[in-house]
């Protein structure tokens, strides 16, 4: 007899439906050079158990036109607060977010998220998405 998963779909998919705050942006004055961006002390909460998540979000991209506005960042980032979302969707919402505001010619959010239960977990997503 098989048992119910523990995690369904609708654990996977909690969060990414949350009316996230705009990241504003600024215009850009000069070409080809790199930003990196540190977030030591984001907070989420496991969409199941509700248990806090507590990690960092490393934001590096190369500028176009538009930079990212810190405080309005902040307050994007601050939104994950008490949202019950996977670690792995923070940063993956993170870049689609941050691309989405800003079109850099590249980006990498990377989150460490500390050990709960003993495991730790790092997260990389990367624009462009890589071919697979």
């Amino acid at each position: 007899m098989a048992s119910s998963p523990r995690y369904t779909d609708e654990h996977a998919k909690a969060g990414l439906d949350f009316p996230f705050p705009a990241i504003e942006t600024w215009q850009n004055q000069f070409p080809a050079y790199e930003i990196i961006i540190d977030d030591p002390e984001i907070t989420s909460v496991c969409p199941k158990t509700g248990l806090p998540d507590f990690g960092k979000i490393v934001i590096r991209y190369m500028p176009r036109e538009r930079c990212l506005e810190l405080k309005s960042l902040k307050e994007y980032l601050f939104s994950f607060r008490n949202l019950g979302i996977f670690q792995e969707n923070i940063v993956n919402q993170v870049l689609v977010d941050i691309v989405k505001a800003a079109d850099p010619v590249w980006a990498i959010v990377h989150g460490e998220f500390r050990p709960r239960g003993g495991i730790g977990t790092s997260v990389e997503a990367r624009w462009p998405r890589p071919q697979v």
